[in-house]
């Protein structure tokens, strides 16, 4: 339970902030988005941020190979980084980690 504690806290609290910021929104996420590209200093964070979330999609994809999944096991949570950038890693190590838990309960049933 320890591996997924972490990501779970991060994911729960900034999905939940993002949520409020999104519903008190005045402009569309499109738009918020073109204006952070509009001027340079806010595309230089907003281009920093993308690179680390494609490698952290390269990182997943390795993640679920090395693990013996599908390459479209991942597919969701690249959708969920292109779009909201962090949620999709968060919700990869809560899921990875709560599948590693289960195995281990299964392997366990099995030799007691």
């Amino acid at each position: 339970m320890m591996s997924i504690a972490l990501p779970l806290t991060a994911l729960l609290a900034f999905s939940g902030y993002t949520v409020s910021v999104m519903l008190q929104a005045e402009q569309s996420l499109i738009d918020f988005g073109i204006s952070l590209m509009s001027r340079p200093d806010t595309a230089q964070v907003v281009i920093d941020l993308y690179l680390l979330a494609t490698l952290a999609g390269v990182w997943m994809v390795k993640d679920a190979r090395s693990r013996g999944q599908s390459v479209w096991s991942v597919v969701p949570y690249l959708l969920l980084t292109a779009v909201f950038v962090s949620i999709g890693p968060l919700l990869y190590l809560v899921v990875r980690g709560v599948r590693e838990r289960n195995r281990k309960l299964v392997d366990l049933a099995r030799v007691g």
